[in-house]
């Protein structure tokens, strides 16, 4: 009997083929895309004399105990000349009640209210809206009511971002750590979105941005019509705004670990799920331009992992060529994902990377695949 020779094998030269052209792909966005972030500088030293007024705007809806515990942090920020502006948006617990007490403690904290009506049903960019007019300052920082700041450094690093004159400073919200495979899921992922936007932004090519660590100047939001163009989307107050107004001139990014805003992860699958169908129910709203290379990207690296497989069990007798180029691709992963992982606090999950790769591509088309059909859900 002959022995099998790939080289005269059509089929094996067609597999092997499209998985060698799917790497091709993903060294790309690997070595051009990421590995701005991977060179990318983090300043020790801010610039202590480049201290602008702030605006912190935060919009909460029942979130009294996470207040309790985050407020206090943002408001004791080492910052000469900021407020804070809190719209309570229609609170049926004890928020109210909360922010008087703090009001009376911090003449910098100022408080909206927002009264629901029954013919007045808004969503988040409603609150942020208002958050926005009440601002007294140019320069406004976003975050969540669920979010804390790693250090009372926060605001200093954000402003350095707008010392050469940009309009949008991306910063970076990691979620804390806690045990089981979903919040080791959600970190990684959280990690490789960042990644993904904050490379991006090195590029030029900004596409989103996080309502947990962002800012950005009151005049580019008036004199692009602020939320006008997707109000009628209950999501995207962050990235569809980001999407909309960056420039390859006008965005800086911040990641300097005093800078980074922790938040709680979701604790259920569940609630995971409705969160990033939100997310995907925006992401519909992008360019198109930037729709084509975030699913050029994912698309790429899901059917890599699917054509290796096939490869494999079609032609199980040469599986060290398969392996070979996984390898090769997992090796520049690992240089490249490194140093971006060290910078955004989650070195650890390197040892993991090769299933939650694997995880990360399959859950991201499985859900998008499935936000498709499902209604969209409101932010509270």
């Amino acid at each position: 009997m002959d022995m099998f020779d790939p080289f005269t094998d059509v089929a094996f030269l067609s597999l092997f083929g499209i998985c060698g052209l799917l790497l091709v792909f993903q060294l790309y966005f690997l070595l051009f895309v990421y590995g701005k972030l991977t060179i990318y500088k983090i300043l020790a030293k801010r610039n202590d004399t480049a201290t602008p007024p702030l605006s912190v705007i935060i919009c909460a809806r029942n979130e009294e105990q996470n207040l309790r515990q985050n407020l206090p942090s943002i408001l004791a920020q080492d910052y000469p000349n900021f407020e804070v502006i809190l719209v309570n948006d229609f609170s049926e617990d004890d928020t109210k009640w909360l922010l008087k007490e703090l009001c009376t403690q911090h003449k910098h904290l100022k408080v909206v209210e927002i009264a629901e009506h029954v013919r007045l049903k808004h969503g988040k960019k409603f609150a942020v809206t208002l958050g926005i007019k009440a601002a007294q300052h140019e320069l406004l920082v976003f975050t969540d009511a669920d979010c804390v700041p790693q250090s009372d450094q926060w605001l200093r690093h954000m402003a350095d971002g707008f010392i050469g004159g940009e309009e949008i400073v991306l910063g970076y919200s990691p979620y804390v750590k806690k045990p089981g495979l979903l919040n080791t899921l959600i970190r990684f992922e959280t990690f490789h979105t960042a990644m993904s936007y904050l490379s991006y932004a090195r590029k030029g090519r900004a596409y989103m941005g996080v309502g947990r660590n962002l800012a950005y100047t009151k005049s580019l939001f008036f004199r692009g019509k602020g939320f006008a163009s997707h109000m009628h989307i209950a999501s995207g107050d962050d990235d569809l705004f980001v999407n909309e107004n960056a420039t390859p001139h006008n965005t800086a990014i911040c990641i300097h670990p005093e800078a980074q805003v922790w938040s709680e992860p979701k604790a259920t699958f569940a609630a995971y799920s409705r969160q990033k169908t939100r997310h995907a129910g925006a992401s519909k709203a992008y360019k198109a331009s930037h729709r084509r290379m975030l699913a050029t990207q994912v698309i790429t690296a899901l059917l890599f992992y699917l054509f290796s497989i096939a490869t494999v069990i079609v032609f199980p007798q040469y599986w060290y060529a398969v392996a070979g180029i996984y390898l090769f691709r997992l090796l520049v992963q690992l240089i490249i994902y490194y140093p971006i992982m060290k910078k955004l606090q989650v070195s650890r999950l390197i040892w993991m990377l090769p299933l939650l790769d694997v995880m990360y591509y399959a859950y991201i088309c499985f859900n998008g695949f499935f936000a498709l059909f499902k209604k969209e859900v409101k932010w509270k």
